[in-house]
């Protein structure tokens, strides 16, 4: 067995934690934010539901934390990275608004396992350095040697040393490889953490449309290009659903919920907005 021991996971966000924080309510999962360098925010999250896999009603890590990406990703003008790993593979999953994700695993002894195009659309998607951010990446993706330097927890942290150029910083402790519990300790410790939980819908949604009105996408909240989007979001998020209920994937499922949530929202958003303000 490798060093990678129990299953464990991160979820990397390219947005600081007072946008991150109303969009991770509504996974409706229990975790713990904390900030990650520059423009990053990093996820903890407290349950563990691929553990229950040993008694055949649970889900792979792997799909668990793709879903979750996904479902954070498809409402956000920013990418999530969900970084996972267990006794035997490790890997990410990038999802980035509505585009498809995109993956990569390793082997528990460092055994590339994804598809090199995989990595040269990662880089592209979180706008690094076409080639010597890309010639680092793709050395990770080089067959196994032998080496024990060279493992799934290597590979890892190799694509986390890529990541520290665009102002990622992992608090002490926050790494792949580490237990589940480890990291929530540690990332219950820092200065500035939150505990994320879920507070209702209605408090949930205020707090994410307060934080995305002050944003650049604020102004395509109302009006035909907000209807635009409200009709992506419908045609996006029925299939999406249909898809996760069939295979089974609550993180898919959460996904499709979250679209067609957003979707229907956005036909009621002026109505509200407009009570709110004359309350």
């Amino acid at each position: 067995m490798s060093s990678l021991e129990p299953a464990g996971a991160l979820l990397l966000c390219r947005a600081e934690p007072s946008v991150v924080g109303p969009a991770a309510q509504l996974l409706r999962e229990r975790m713990l934010l904390t900030r990650a360098g520059r423009e990053w925010s990093v996820l903890v999250p407290e349950a563990k539901p691929w553990l229950s896999m040993e008694d055949g009603g649970g889900e792979p890590v792997d799909r668990v934390l793709g879903g979750w990406a996904g479902a954070l990703a498809v409402g956000a003008t920013w990418p999530v990275l969900a970084l996972w790993w267990d006794a035997d593979r490790s890997g990410f999953t990038l999802a980035s608004g509505f585009r498809r994700p995109v993956g990569y695993e390793w082997l528990a002894n460092g055994t590339p396992v994804g598809e090199a195009e995989a990595l040269r659309t990662f880089a592209a998607r979180l706008g690094l350095d076409p080639v010597l951010d890309l010639q680092a990446l793709e050395a990770l993706a080089k067959p196994d040697t032998g080496d024990s330097a060279a493992d799934a927890r290597a590979r890892m942290l190799g694509l986390l040393a890529v990541l520290t150029r665009t102002g990622l910083a992992l608090p002490a402790g926050l790494t792949p490889g580490e237990p589940a519990d480890r990291l929530r300790e540690v990332a219950r410790i820092q200065p500035d953490a939150q505990q994320i939980s879920w507070s209702g819908w209605r408090d949930a949604v205020h707090a994410e449309l307060d934080v995305v009105e002050a944003t650049s996408v604020g102004p395509w909240l109302r009006g035909p290009r907000a209807r635009l989007i409200v009709a992506a979001q419908l045609a996006a998020g029925l299939p999406l659903t249909v898809h996760g209920l069939r295979r089974r994937s609550g993180g898919w499922t959460t996904a499709g919920a979250l679209l067609l949530l957003h979707g229907a929202l956005g036909f009621a958003y002026d109505r509200m907005r407009a009570a709110r303000t004359a309350g």
